[in-house]
């Protein structure tokens, strides 16, 4: 009898440590996204699970699916609405489908002021006139355009370089700080729902959110790694995310070094 209680007992715990270890087991959630003042079906709606990095879309009904676990973020955009990030709950899991409500943003338009140049109508003189950069044109794997990178290829390694051995650079505390969502990188450029949604955005609140900064942060991480006013201002959000990819790639095989 006592033996039969030990080996019971150590039964019982090598069980239960399996299913402690066992990984959750993803599912599958629904729900219908809605106009909060139309209540009116909204289609296109951007989704992400921000935990997973995987995306979805609502249809013309607004009905969406996507897979997830306890406790994922789920976030929710389309341009003229306010975001939304929702926390998954069991409730949800249980129930399967919900209504998601989005509220549209009240955008004030802003004056815009066009400076024409001075020209004089001579060639050689407006030439002059109108401001150009030199900038180092590189490309990204995967795209077909290449882009700007600062108007010296070097100066990218030697800041990414300086970085390492500063504990107080803007670089080293990003890279640093933020190397869990970072190594999500290359999963985020492999969901085609996710690549297609950011090479049609300009606003860099997916990126944001991906990566857990805020939109703030971006230029001055891309100008930490040498890239050009620009190309930050006119690239796209996927362009983006490639570009602090690169930069982050070099950071750790210099790191290693």
């Amino acid at each position: 009898m006592k033996y039969f209680a030990v080996f019971f007992f150590l039964l019982f715990s090598a069980v239960s440590f399996a299913q402690d270890a066992e990984p959750t087991t993803p599912q599958r959630v629904s729900g219908y996204i809605i106009n909060d003042d139309s209540k009116q079906p909204l289609p296109n709606v951007n989704i992400i699970n921000t935990n997973k990095v995987r995306g979805a879309k609502s249809d013309a009904k607004g009905y969406f699916e996507i897979d997830v676990q306890p406790n994922d973020t789920i976030h929710f955009s389309l341009l003229g609405f306010q975001s939304l990030r929702i926390r998954v709950t069991n409730d949800w899991i249980k129930n399967k489908v919900t209504r998601i409500q989005l509220t549209e943003k009240a955008i004030a338009l802003e004056e815009v002021i066009i400076a024409p140049f001075n020209l004089t109508g001579y060639l050689e003189i407006d030439s002059k006139l109108i401001p150009t950069k030199e900038n180092y044109r590189y490309s990204i794997s995967g795209l077909t355009q290449g882009y700007e990178a600062g108007e010296y290829s070097p100066n990218a390694f030697g800041k990414v370089l300086g970085s390492i051995f500063n504990p107080a650079d803007m670089l080293y505390n990003f890279f640093g700080k933020n190397s869990r969502e970072l190594k999500k990188l290359k999963d985020m450029k492999k969901d085609d729902t996710i690549r297609n949604l950011l090479e049609t955005k300009y606003d860099r609140e997916t990126i944001a959110v991906l990566l857990g900064i805020s939109k703030d942060e971006i230029p001055e991480i891309m100008h930490r790694c040498n890239y050009s006013d620009a190309f930050i201002q006119t690239a796209n959000d996927l362009q983006i995310l490639d570009a602090i990819s690169g930069c982050y790639e070099q950071y750790k095989v210099l790191k290693r070094n």
